[in-house]
């Protein structure tokens, strides 16, 4: 079992691509900052089954940190990722440093409007300009034919799809489920930052969360069971609610009875920051 091939500048990237599009291959993406979990793999292991090759690019993108953030904190570890992609089957490992992506003289900001409005935009302005530029450049740089993004980013998730409609990008944007630990807490690089005491809180987010949006799927009232899922996440031990909020599924537009819904919050947990998503169930 063989490590994936690592190129980090646009000519190896396209080169090697040629060389698969001259044979007639498939091309999947999966677009990472590392740190790579089972969250990841599981991506990985979908774009394999829609593509014969499957690129995973790794690049902690600065432009969607604010000053405030934890850029310089965010985990980096190549190696032990190349490893994890070695068991996945990943093909090639796109390494690009911040000077190939954005070089010297780098003007150009995308704004995605609709999906992109509220919820993490109201706490992180321009988290989702820097995400859409990066992620219009790793595209347009590989030109795959599939691209696979977990659900647990729902509100990204959603934004890559508008981003790749309103600029009629040639590729498809696969949606893959959020995979969870043994007591439901979605996997993230950032649950590193956690101790013990914390994931014990942490986990306690879906279960809250699955609980709101049974209410809601029951016929509760919204801001009764959003204030009710935000009272809970505080009593569990949670410093401080950004959000609880279901919204419509594709839209993201504030969700009405009757329609595909998606429960969205996020939480601190002392100086981290988790967020997670349930669908609401409309049968």
């Amino acid at each position: 079992m063989s490590r994936p091939l690592v190129v980090d500048t646009v000519a190896g990237l396209r080169a090697r691509i040629r060389d698969w599009r001259r044979d007639g291959l498939r091309v999947a993406m999966v677009p990472t900052m590392g740190a790579l979990h089972e969250g990841h793999l599981s991506l990985v292991r979908i774009a394999l089954e829609r593509a014969e090759r499957c690129i995973v690019s790794i690049f902690v993108n600065p432009t969607q940190f604010a000053p405030s953030e934890d850029l310089d904190k965010y985990p980096r570890q190549l190696a032990r990722d190349l490893d994890q992609l070695a068991l996945a089957g990943a093909d090639l490992a796109y390494t690009p440093g911040v000077g190939e992506m954005y070089p010297a003289g780098f003007a150009t900001k995308i704004s995605v409007g609709g999906p992109s409005a509220g919820l993490e935009s109201d706490f992180r302005p321009t988290f989702f300009e820097g995400v859409a530029t990066v992620v219009a450049k790793l595209l347009l740089q590989a030109s795959p034919d599939v691209a696979v993004f977990g659900e647990k980013d729902y509100q990204q998730l959603c934004v890559v799809r508008q981003l790749c409609r309103d600029l009629n990008l040639p590729v498809e944007i696969i949606g893959a489920p959020t995979i969870r630990d043994a007591h439901g807490l979605a996997m993230s690089s950032r649950n590193a930052y956690l101790g013990e005491a914390e994931l014990q809180i942490a986990r306690r987010l879906n279960v809250i969360l699955r609980k709101a949006a049974a209410a809601l799927a029951a016929g509760a009232d919204q801001n009764g069971a959003t204030g009710e899922a935000s009272r809970a996440l505080l009593a569990a031990g949670f410093h401080k609610i950004d959000y609880v909020e279901a919204r419509e599924s594709r839209t993201l537009t504030p969700w009405r009875r009757g329609h595909e819904g998606r429960l969205l919050a996020a939480a601190w947990l002392g100086k981290t920051r988790l967020i997670d998503n349930v669908d609401v169930s409309t049968s």
